[in-house]
């Protein structure tokens, strides 16, 4: 037999929700302080539109409160935590026979803006490679800098390259990437000349036996956490004006290449991507540029000193 829902007034229902969080969850004060904050704005609403018992909480509700609070200027991250927040309190009020049905069914929440990569402009790409030095660890980095932006690799992909992966006299490049998919890439004439610099030196610091590309001084496979880290110092000591990180050269790769040929198919192949809209991001790098140009270029864009935002 189907037990019919009771009515109970809402803000007492949304305390006991938070009580049984606190004391049976054993949440953090933290997180139940969250939850207290999202249904605050779900009480507020509720009052301002007369509606107070749990029973009478109906999807229009709901619609109309998250079409006020997105009005408000609420971010779509919080509209989305604070929906979540509502669908938690609606399922323990359906197991306390408080409601029949969750009210928050079928909304969705705004979608959060993806945002664009940071990328470097060709010439602050040409001055981090401009990397002096002949000693092991030099011309171990710029080896790395130059494959990583010839061929648009993944800091993963990059760490876990071995030397029989390169194909010196082919200039192409055999990569592993995510899911195991393996996918040959083109290697360009400065990299190759980088890497062939570094197996002339990358045979002193091993130590015991090591497929490996790319080594520490210890002999051992260099660990992304250690290559994210000389990348960031490299930027410092060649004067870039932003912080650099392994995978903002994947994204340099990729906006030049699409700036250049305007061939999403043929960037979407060169990254891995196995969908089309993972790699539309970077039409969206190139309408910026696009945009810039235009803005500086144009006679009747160009915006006068005396002008004011």
């Amino acid at each position: 037999m189907a037990v019919t829902a009771s009515d109970r007034p809402l803000a007492a229902a949304v305390d006991e929700f938070l009580r049984y969080l606190a004391v049976e969850r054993q949440m953090s004060a933290h997180t139940v302080s969250n939850y207290q904050r999202d249904l605050r704005k779900l009480l507020d609403y509720a009052e301002g539109a007369a509606v107070s018992g749990t029973r009478s909480l109906q999807t229009h509700h709901l619609r109309h409160c998250l079409a006020q609070l997105h009005r408000s200027g609420l971010a779509p991250r919080s509209l989305q935590r604070w929906l979540s927040a509502c669908r938690s309190f609606f399922d323990f009020a359906i197991s306390r026979h408080w409601m029949s049905k969750d009210p928050a069914a079928g909304i969705q929440a705004p979608k959060t803006a993806r945002p664009l990569p940071k990328v470097l402009d060709v010439d602050q790409v040409g001055q981090l490679m401009t990397l002096q030095g002949d000693e092991f660890l030099q011309v171990r980095d710029r080896a790395m800098l130059e494959l990583m932006y010839s061929c648009g690799l993944r800091l993963s992909e990059m760490v876990g390259l071995n030397v029989r992966d390169l194909d010196m006299g082919g200039a192409e490049l055999r990569v592993t990437g995510k899911g195991s998919k393996t996918r040959v890439l083109p290697v360009g004439r400065l990299a190759l000349t980088a890497v062939k610099e570094w197996l002339k030196l990358r045979g002193d610091g091993i130590q015991g036996e090591t497929h490996a590309m790319f080594v520490s001084k210890r002999g051992g496979r260099l660990q992304a956490r250690s290559v994210q880290k000389r990348f960031a110092r490299i930027g410092l000591v060649q004067g870039v004006d932003t912080p650099v990180h392994p995978h903002m050269l994947r994204h340099s790769f990729a906006s030049h290449i699409l700036e250049s040929s305007g061939d999403l198919r043929a960037v979407q192949e060169l990254l891995g991507h196995a969908n089309l809209s993972t790699t539309q991001i970077y039409t969206h790098l190139d309408f910026q540029h696009l945009a810039k140009v235009y803005d500086s270029a144009h006679p009747r864009a160009r915006r006068r000193k005396d002008e004011s935002d």
